[in-house]
């Protein structure tokens, strides 16, 4: 019983040592797979990197890794010179095959992720507008709100308005529901669905210039393409899905 005991022991301390090893292993290449990451897809900030599974080791041997999560800070788009945040950017990525030399990756399959609050929407509008969520029906219909007043969203858009002009306008506001749609994968498209007429010759078109406009997401790596983007309570969801996606290299 003595000789069991002991034989047990020793079991649990192995089996400890070899988990230990097995976590060191993963984290020391969680690391420098974000390094060669970032490096590769020229990104501004370093990602984030997880690698699942259990044990590490046996999937390196056999060089394909289940699933790896890479989450990547430092993503922007710019509308008429203003930056806004792009947040949550994720790439989930399933069926991770290594090559012999361990210089370079392939994601069988990959899932990316992003997302951009009403807060950055609003920001990145004409100075005066705010954007906000077009409750549930609208939202089905990839719309959301534009407000403010008319005259501040013309100025804050780049447009000159005398001050005749702002006499005439006086405290009206423009209140439209503008559908987004993604171009390219990188490029949102925002377009209002109707304007106000407004009593001045000209300004119609001002106004549809201001209030429809576009952002453009810099720094996604090559390896993430965004391909749907729909509209949630707490702003726009962008998604997309690849297969054989290179990761490295």
């Amino acid at each position: 019983m003595r000789a069991l005991r002991i034989l047990l022991i020793l079991g649990v301390i192995l089996g400890g040592l070899f988990v230990a090893a097995d976590r060191l292993a993963v984290n020391f290449a969680e690391s420098e797979a974000a390094d060669k990451i970032r490096s590769s897809q020229g990104l501004d900030s370093t990602p984030e990197v997880s690698i699942h599974g259990f044990p590490f080791l046996t999937q390196v041997i056999g060089k394909e890794l289940d699933e790896v999560d890479v989450s990547i800070g430092g993503i922007t788009a710019t509308a008429g010179g203003r930056d806004v945040n792009v947040t949550e950017v994720r790439a989930d990525l399933r069926d991770v095959r290594i090559d012999s030399s361990f210089s370079s990756a392939t994601a069988g399959t990959a899932d990316g992720s992003a997302r951009i609050s009403y807060a950055d929407l609003t920001a990145a509008a004409p100075k005066g507008a705010t954007v906000s969520y077009a409750g549930a029906e609208r939202a089905a219909k990839g719309q959301v709100k534009l407000a403010g007043p008319l005259a501040e969203v013309l100025e804050g858009a780049g447009i000159e308005v005398p001050a005749a002009v702002k006499a005439l306008l006086g405290d009206r506001q423009v209140s439209t529901y503008s559908t987004v749609t993604l171009q390219e994968g990188t490029i949102v498209r925002m377009k209002a669905e109707t304007l106000p007429k407004l009593p001045v010759p000209g300004f119609d078109d001002r106004l549809r210039k201001a209030v429809d406009y576009d952002l453009k997401i810099d720094g996604l790596p090559s390896s993430i393409t965004l391909d749907e983007v729909g509209v949630t309570d707490e702003g726009l969801r962008f998604s997309g899905t690849g297969k054989d996606v290179a990761l490295t290299g």
